[in-house]
């Protein structure tokens, strides 16, 4: 099922702008949410930490798709930049949720962003979305983006959590900062390399997210990786191989919480996500292994 008429929060980030460009592709009309004035009427306003949204403008959508957020590698996580990356999610979806359930014609489904941070570290042990949410900053910044969209739940709205892995593209991300340092002959593993890395190639992350927007039934969390999660180690000589590039530079993990602090967690912990409910459902990737993931980015 294709909508006539599509609304998009976060339309400017990485997976957004993709899914904008996938979506008028295919002679969709796309309605991106903006902080400005509006400047053209494909534009609504709205102020997601501020809790407004100008509801008005989301009528006639069928479906509404949110992937704002503040970045969770853009820099250091101080205690206020922590505060932000919070609110720009729980305050924004709860803003637009509540937008969304007081359409009198409310759209037919509501995707909201998440990610396989809600599962925290995980080692070795594979985790479906059947797991429990982890312990943490991140699992609990999870919990709560999720619960924020309660309102459009309890209005019958079908919604959708995407939770998103690593995401493997020149653009922006974890693959935005390793791609460069790749190319120059200065990657290598992490720590000890051993931690699990479940990434998504940009192209499946988009059909994915269409995929569940479009397909009749689908609600609920959905892990958005590919279906064989790799350890850091793997994904560093995969890297080496496709660039033809050396990987002689380990990062030991002492110096990556020097300079990541509290985010260092992040960057060394383990996550071993599989996709269960997104392979049920019947979504195909095309880019299932890590060499045709990094291949597609370049």
């Amino acid at each position: 099922m294709k909508f006539s008429r599509v609304a998009v929060a976060g339309a400017s980030g990485l997976i957004g702008s993709a899914l904008v460009r996938s979506l008028t592709a295919d002679g969709q009309e796309v309605v991106r949410l903006v902080r400005r004035a509006p400047r053209s009427k494909d534009e609504v306003r709205w102020d997601p930490e501020g809790g407004h949204v100008d509801a008005a403008g989301l009528a006639g959508c069928e479906a509404v798709v949110n992937l704002a957020g503040a970045g969770v590698g853009s820099r250091r996580w101080t205690d206020a930049y922590k505060a932000r990356i919070r609110s720009s999610r729980v305050r924004g979806t709860a803003a637009l949720a509540e937008a969304v359930a007081s359409l009198p014609e409310p759209p037919r489904v509501f995707v909201n962003g998440s990610a396989i941070g809600y599962y925290g570290e995980t080692g070795d042990r594979i985790v479906d979305e059947d797991a429990p949410a982890g312990s943490g900053f991140l699992p609990e910044v999870c919990v709560a983006w999720e619960g924020a969209a309660a309102p459009v739940r309890e209005a019958g709205v079908r919604t959708v959590f995407v939770r998103t892995g690593l995401v493997v593209a020149r653009e922006g991300g974890a693959w935005g900062r390793l791609f460069p340092l790749f190319r120059a002959g200065l990657g290598g593993r992490l720590g000890d390399g051993r931690q699990y890395w479940s990434f998504v190639s940009l192209h499946d992350e988009v059909a994915a997210v269409r995929h569940l927007m479009e397909t009749d039934g689908l609600s609920g969390p959905f892990n958005v990786t590919a279906p064989n999660p790799l350890t850091n180690r793997e994904i560093t000589a995969a890297m080496g191989r496709v660039l033809h590039r050396p990987t002689p530079f380990p990062v030991p993990a002492p110096v990556l919480r020097t300079v990541l602090g509290e985010m260092a967690g992040d960057v060394l912990g383990s996550q071993r996500v599989v996709p269960k409910r997104l392979l049920e459902s019947g979504f195909t990737f095309a880019f299932p292994d890590i060499e045709g993931a990094v291949r597609s980015a370049l």
